[in-house]
């Protein structure tokens, strides 16, 4: 397989992490205007070698992931007054079922991430899905809460990887000036999947047990971990003494050797075969002893909105004045799915506006460039839950609800996209850390809230907790965008100097880093 991208490119990260120097010197590869970055080697294998269909279809596989994993995980809150009835328990003690495996989302992270970095990105994804799927049907035949919950926690736990190896896979294969708009299609698909109770309701319209969700999302499942072991080939790659920079490099097809010369000799280097297609689906990626596993394991956009929304709208919409049918309360995620339809055609903003920034700045990229788009939406959410909460409380027009909700994850939208892709640009030396810690603190926060939000609820009104506290909260987090847009690099440069950021120097994955 020939080289697809040149390797001759003069980008390079500053000492200052998220700070790039991107300017391009004549006859180099650019994307808008930039010098690509990460600098791609000659090597074939290499994963920014790799042809735009199977960068797709790794894509796609991770983003349907992670969209049929977040609906399986919310799908079955409109089933908790079925559960209530059918378990002989309260609705509180059914809430479990959402509250309990969202848990184990999150956890799940401080196993697998590292273990990822141990043996490969392609055993632990089908690993991941395996699990997944054992849990998934082993929920369609349970006949008792402790069971349900049981496997409910299994394909939860399993599945919670799904929100760090589609963002590990993006830093692998894209380069820098495209991971903006890659990340917006993989986090439309994991927001989409808050649409879930939708399907999970329509399923009982048709005469159906909730048992059948489980089955129809089993069923998905299994397609996927078909086509995630013959399409998603192992992505981790070292870099670490292949890249070659000099302007004056040379390579010969017909030999498959790079020669280059630096001020001192001159070098010649050879190309290795791509890999054979069936020895990409091998299900073992080998051990990278380099990775430190428990080390990585000890160190460690609140849902807010979501959670409030599949807890609440169901128990509303079927009690006066509005008297819904059951099979009716997943109709709010029609909101969710116009909310994020209408966001996903900004995916590319970020890094437009990057790309400009970057250009005005003499070539050299600031990670905060990307942060401008957020201003918008920084205001909009948290008004968003005023809507939905003061609709609630004095049993406003039901579009009230629809409104809010489409508001909410319009603008959660960008927040979940482009705070990652910040996130990323920054801190790219420990990525996988700052994964397991962003996904396990946004899980046991959604848990923390949620665990007795009904009764919480119940007894302050909706106009407080919802349209005060969950609103108020929402904005103090959205207003961080400011901080970082006014101080961040002096943030990332304060950080770099810790005795935190002298430890991940030293554990630095190699090949992790650009």
């Amino acid at each position: 397989m020939a080289v697809r991208h040149n390797f001759r490119s003069h980008a390079h990260e500053s000492d200052i992490p998220g700070t790039v120097d991107l300017r391009a010197r004549e006859g180099e590869e650019t994307g808008y205007g930039q010098a690509l970055f990460p600098v791609p080697s000659a090597d074939p294998n290499d994963p920014l070698q790799w042809s735009n269909f199977k960068k797709t279809m790794i894509l796609i596989i991770c983003s349907l992931y992670s969209f049929l994993s977040n609906s399986a995980l919310l799908g079955p809150s409109v089933y908790l007054g079925i559960y209530s009835q059918e378990f002989g328990i309260t609705t509180t003690t059914a809430s479990g079922l959402i509250n309990y495996p969202n848990l184990a989302y999150g956890f799940s992270g401080l196993l697998l991430v590292p273990l990822y970095h141990k043996i490969g990105r392609r055993p632990v994804l089908l690993l991941s899905l395996a699990m997944y799927c054992a849990g998934l049907i082993g929920a369609s035949q349970t006949n008792s809460y402790a069971g349900l919950m049981i496997c409910r926690v299994i394909h939860a736990f399993g599945s919670g990887v799904c929100e760090a190896i589609p963002v590990q896979l993006v830093n692998d294969i894209f380069f820098l000036h495209e991971r903006g708009k890659k990340l917006g299609y993989y986090t439309a698909c994991l927001c989409l999947g808050a649409t879930g109770p939708l399907y999970a309701s329509y399923m009982l319209a048709g005469g159906y047990s909730w048992r059948l969700f489980f089955y129809v999302e089993f069923a998905f499942a299994m397609a996927l971990l078909i086509l995630a072991f013959f399409f998603v080939e192992e992505s981790r790659f070292s870099r670490h003494n292949r890249t070659t920079v000099p302007s004056d490099t040379s390579m010969d097809q017909e030999s498959k050797t790079v020669s280059y010369t630096t001020d001192s000799c001159s070098y010649l280097t050879e190309i290795p075969d791509r890999k054979s297609f069936v020895s990409t689906l091998s299900l073992w990626s080998g051990v990278d002893r380099q990775a430190p596993f428990f080390k990585m394991s000890i160190r460690l956009y609140i849902g807010l909105g979501a959670l409030t929304f599949n807890f609440t709208f169901p128990l509303k919409i079927v009690a006066p004045p509005y008297n819904w049918s059951q099979t009716s309360t997943g109709l709010i995620a029609i909101s969710t799915i116009l909310g994020y339809l209408l966001a996903v055609p900004f995916t590319f903003t970020s890094d437009v506006l990057a790309a400009h920034l970057t250009k005005k700045n003499n070539g050299l990229r600031e990670s905060e460039m990307r942060l401008g788009v957020l201003l918008a939406p920084m205001i909009i959410a948290p008004c968003a839950l005023i809507l939905y909460g003061f609709t609630a409380e004095r049993n406003l027009h039901w579009i009230g609800y629809f409104f809010g909700v489409a508001l909410c994850q319009w603008s959660g939208f960008f927040y979940f996209t482009f705070t990652l892709a910040y996130a990323v640009d920054s801190y790219t030396a420990n990525l996988s850390e700052m994964l397991i810690a962003m996904n396990l603190g946004k899980q046991a926060i959604s848990f923390g809230m949620g665990f007795k939000l009904l009764t919480w609820i119940l007894e302050n009104g909706y106009v407080r907790v919802i349209a005060g506290i969950f609103a108020g909260v929402l904005l103090i987090n959205n207003l961080m965008v400011v901080v970082f847009l006014l101080c961040g690099k002096r943030i990332r440069i304060l950080t770099s100097k810790t005795w935190l950021a002298r430890v991940h120097r030293r554990s630095t994955v190699v090949g992790e880093t650009h």
